[in-house]
C-alpha cells in the first residue's frame, strides 16, 4: 500500500512540473500573438480566470485535494468539467483496450504456443520473425496504412463518421473500432507472443513434463493442460500490463481514427494548456493502471495454487 500511495504522489508531482515547463499557458494558448496586446490588468484577470495567478506550491496542493474529493477541475475549451469530459472519453478508450488486448493476447498466445511446441524449426522462425515484425512496425504506420488502403482504394473509412456509441448504433461501432483495435492488437501480440513463448518452453523442461510423457499422456494433451496452464501466470502478467498501457490512451491511433477518447483528450489539454485535464486524466490513468495490476496479481493466484498457498 506504502508503495501505491508512493508511486501516485511521485506521478502528481512529475506531470504537475514538466506541463509546467512546456512554454506557454492557457492564456497564450487561447490569444497566441494577440497576448502581447493584452493589458496587464487583462492578463492578470485572465491568470485569476485560468488558476494559474497563485504560487506554484499553491496550485499543486488546490489540485490534489480537488482531487481526491472529485473535483478534476474545468475543461476551459470544450465549456465542461473535466469529470464530465473523462465520463465521455473513458468508455471510449475502455472498449478501445479490452478488443485491442483480446485480439493481441489471443494472437499472441496462439503463435507463441505454435512457435515454441518445436523450438528452432521453421515454424519457430516464423513465430519469431512475426513477433520481431509486430514489434517492430510502429502504430502509426500501421494506422495510416490501413486507412490509405481501404479510404483510398475501397472508399470504405467508417471513422470518418462521428463516432457511435455502443448502445447508440452498435454495428456502426463495431466497424468503427475494428481497425485501431486490430492495429493495437498487434502492437499487443508481440510481447505476449515473446512472453508465451519464453515460459512455454520453460516449462517444457520441467520433471512433471517428463513425468506425464514417461506415463504414456499423450503429447497434445501435455502441451495444452499441464504445459500451457503452467505457462499461463507469465502471460497474465504481461497482458495485464498491456492492457494498462492501452487504458492511458494510444493518442495516435485515436488521434487518427478519430476516436474521442482519453488519449485525445490528454492531447487536447496539452496543446490547449489546460493543466487541470492533463493532471487529472493522467492521475486517473494512474489509478486505473495500480487497480488492473492488482487484479492482475488476484488473477495469478488462481491460475497458479502455488501462489496462493506461498501468499
Amino acid at each position: 500500500m506504502t508503495s501505491v500511495v508512493t508511486t501516485l504522489f511521485g506521478i502528481s508531482i512529475f506531470v504537475f512540473i514538466v506541463l509546467r515547463l512546456i512554454p506557454g499557458n492557457a492564456i497564450t494558448s487561447a490569444f497566441g500573438t494577440d497576448t502581447s496586446a493584452l493589458s496587464p490588468q487583462k492578463i492578470h484577470a485572465l491568470k485569476v480566470y485560468y488558476g494559474i495567478d497563485r504560487p506554484v506550491v499553491i496550485q499543486y496542493l488546490n489540485w490534489i485535494k480537488g482531487f481526491f474529493t472529485g473535483n478534476l477541475g474545468y475543461a476551459f475549451h470544450t465549456g465542461t468539467s473535466v469529470a464530465k469530459l473523462t465520463e465521455n472519453s473513458f468508455p471510449v478508450t475502455l472498449e478501445l483496450a479490452l478488443f485491442a488486448t483480446i485480439i493481441g493476447v489471443l494472437l499472441g498466445t496462439l503463435v507463441g504456443i505454435f512457435s515454441a511446441s518445436k523450438p528452432g524449426s521453421r515454424r519457430d522462425f516464423f513465430g519469431q520473425i512475426f513477433g520481431l515484425i509486430a514489434l517492430a512496425i510502429p502504430s502509426f504506420v500501421l494506422s495510416t496504412t490501413l486507412v490509405a488502403i481501404f479510404a483510398d482504394k475501397f472508399h470504405y473509412f467508417p471513422n470518418g463518421f462521428e463516432y457511435a456509441a455502443p448502445w447508440s448504433n452498435l454495428w456502426m461501432n463495431v466497424q468503427q473500432m475494428m481497425f485501431p483495435s486490430l492495429v493495437l492488437g498487434i502492437a499487443v501480440a508481440a510481447p505476449v507472443m515473446r512472453t508465451a513463448r519464453s515460459s512455454f518452453l520453460e516449462t517444457q523442461e520441467k520433471d512433471f513434463v517428463r513425468t506425464a510423457i514417461g506415463k504414456g499422456v499423450k503429447l497434445r494433451r501435455v502441451k495444452f493442460i499441464h504445459v500451457l496452464r503452467n505457462s499461463l501466470n507469465p502471460i497474465v502478467t504481461m497482458s495485464g500490463i498491456q492492457f494498462g498501457y492501452l487504458l492511458g490512451g494510444s493518442v495516435i491511433v485515436e488521434q487518427i481514427f478519430s476516436l474521442p477518447g482519453v488519449g485525445r483528450q490528454v492531447l487536447q489539454g496539452i496543446l490547449k494548456r489546460e493543466y487541470s485535464t492533463v493532471q487529472s486524466t493522467v492521475m486517473l490513468i494512474a489509478c486505473c493502471f495500480v487497480l488492473i495490476n492488482t487484479f492482475t496479481d488476484i488473477i495469478c493466484r488462481y491460475v497458479d495454487p502455488r501462489i496462493r498457498d506461498n501468499g
